[in-house]
């Protein structure tokens, strides 16, 4: 049926396999509001664009589908900017569409006018583009979809007209079956495999880019070692001997990789917020894995580069290995007394959150979705919570942004009915998107909110004093936080021992609504 335009991009939507947008509705974008019911979409309004942006980010990493987002002209767009940059940067695929004027040049003043609306989202996304015509609409949103399936996962943003999305327009034709990627059969990896040969210190790094594989399989044969980026958390599972855990930041393990005779780092970027040092410490070959050809030429120069992805490289590789023996260079001693020192390192940086940590990991069941927030305790969870399982625990370390954690929870939580979902939070960040805690408490989802409140920047304070500067602007009055969640019709609760922090946590996951559960530095001497 013909039907306006803004009601066609929902039902098209809803053919490529769509079933929740994350928006907040405004009168330029309302066409685009009137098709989601009657194609079937469920639709999660929430507080803040930029709130409808993270939750899109986590219902896409909880699904390994794409998380749409509507948003109007202007300040829609500049509110969700902020979480399509936290999806570029850490490769989650997002689609945000959104209205703009039909003339911006030849007048101005209009109500939510930018200069040049698609340019500025261009800047946080893979691509932005305009359309005015149904046409062009459709095709940019098949060419989304087909680059979802085929590239590195990033964020795209389509505008369209506000006088395109009222105009009667035919619907778009059925998607047409997605391209597949061009291979010439099994990635090459015998150099990989010879190197192997004369290895006896083997080390794989993995990062998010390799988290569709249970690395364990693969690699526990063939006695190789690991290391897992921050993203790359639970790729090698629990309990496997030769995993030094997500430990890259801390200064030694640049010594740990220097003693490996062969490195192979797989779907991470080995970037600044993977590392915090120039090098990454190895001496022997470097092997790259990964999808991005710009990742393949950086700096850290390896001497074998793979362009593929972590799924078909490891099943090569795996194929090519299978019946070899195990290398005898690495001592599960070794590893554990590394992670033992790194543990103790980080309890001395920051005292009193690894046993904090211990206490929920023990209560927080292992098929749990965690979000975690830019908070002193999400820095000391990353080192010092092992994860069973891949793709478990999504931290915005790239990007860096504060008020991540709850709104991302939010569509984790909406993408997983009836599974165990975390949001950790600190004091500060969860200023920035506290208001979403009205969508969980509308959602009825039972979803516990840990915030540490340790009442300042405390990160902030220490890098100050660090760099010789007085610490200035790192303190700011909170609020009750316990009765403000309960003002938004959340559950709350103050425990002072961790025993009772874990029975208020195994709580939270049954309850009918969302806990604040509120966390100080004084839990620990409770």
């Amino acid at each position: 049926m013909r039907k306006p335009l803004g009601a066609q991009i929902s039902h098209m939507l809803s053919d490529h396999g769509v079933e929740v947008i994350f928006g907040v509705p405004g009168v330029h974008n309302q066409e685009m509001y009137r098709g989601i019911d009657e194609a079937g979409i469920r639709h999660v309004l929430a507080r803040h664009e930029q709130g409808a942006g993270f939750m899109a980010d986590g219902y896409a990493r909880a699904t390994g589908q794409p998380g749409v987002a509507y948003v109007i002209t202007g300040p829609g767009l500049t509110n969700i900017m902020t979480a399509m940059g936290q999806a570029y940067s850490d490769s989650v695929s997002m689609l945000v569409l959104s209205s703009c004027l039909d003339e911006v040049d030849a007048q101005r003043g209009q109500l939510h006018q930018m200069k040049d609306q698609r340019a500025a989202a261009e800047t946080v996304a893979d691509w932005s583009v305009q359309c005015a015509t149904p046409a062009s609409t459709y095709r940019m949103i098949e060419r989304a979809f087909e680059e979802f399936e085929l590239e590195r996962p990033r964020p795209k943003h389509i505008q369209v007209t506000r006088g395109a999305l009222e105009a009667v327009a035919d619907p778009a034709a059925p998607p047409a079956m997605p391209a597949m990627r061009a291979t010439s059969g099994a990635p090459d990896v015998a150099p990989v495999v010879s190197l192997l040969g004369m290895a006896k210190r083997p080390l794989f790094i993995l990062g998010g880019g390799a988290q569709k594989v249970l690395w364990r399989d693969v690699l526990e044969p063939l006695g190789i070692a690991t290391f897992t980026t921050i993203a790359g958390a639970g790729a090698v599972g629990l309990d496997y001997a030769l995993d030094f855990g997500s430990s890259l930041a801390r200064g030694s393990s640049a010594d740990v990789i220097g003693s490996a005779d062969l490195v192979v780092a797989i779907g991470t970027e080995l970037a600044e917020v993977d590392l915090w040092r120039d090098h990454l410490g190895h001496t022997a070959s470097l092997v790259r894995v990964d999808l991005d050809p710009e990742v393949l030429a950086d700096e850290h120069a390896a001497q074998i580069k793979l362009c593929n992805d972590a799924e078909s490289f490891a099943r090569a590789f795996w194929d090519a290995t299978k019946d070899r023996p195990a290398a005898t260079g690495w001592d599960a001693a070794e590893v554990q007394t590394a992670r033992q020192r790194w543990r103790s390192e980080v309890e001395m940086e920051r005292p009193g959150i690894v046993a904090i940590c211990d206490a929920l990991r023990a209560a927080v069941p292992l098929d749990a979705m965690i979000y975690s927030d830019m908070t002193q305790f999400a820095y000391v969870a990353n080192e010092v919570w092992p994860m069973s399982r891949p793709r478990h625990w999504h931290h915005p370390a790239g990007f860096g942004t504060l008020g991540y954690a709850l709104p991302a929870a939010i569509g984790g939580a909406v993408a997983r009915p009836g599974k165990p979902t975390l949001a950790i939070a600190g004091d500060y960040g969860f200023h920035y998107t506290l208001q979403e805690l009205g969508v969980a408490v509308e959602l009825g989802l039972p979803l516990p909110i840990l915030l540490w409140d340790n009442a300042r920047l405390k990160e902030i304070e220490e890098s100050m004093e660090r760099a010789q500067i007085a610490p200035f602007a790192v303190a700011a009055k909170n609020p009750d936080f316990c009765k403000l969640a309960e003002a938004f019709g959340a559950a709350s609760v103050a425990p002072t021992t961790l025993e009772a922090l874990q029975e208020a946590l195994k709580a939270a996951f049954v309850a009918d609504g969302p806990t604040l559960i509120y966390m100080t530095p004084a839990l620990t001497q409770g």
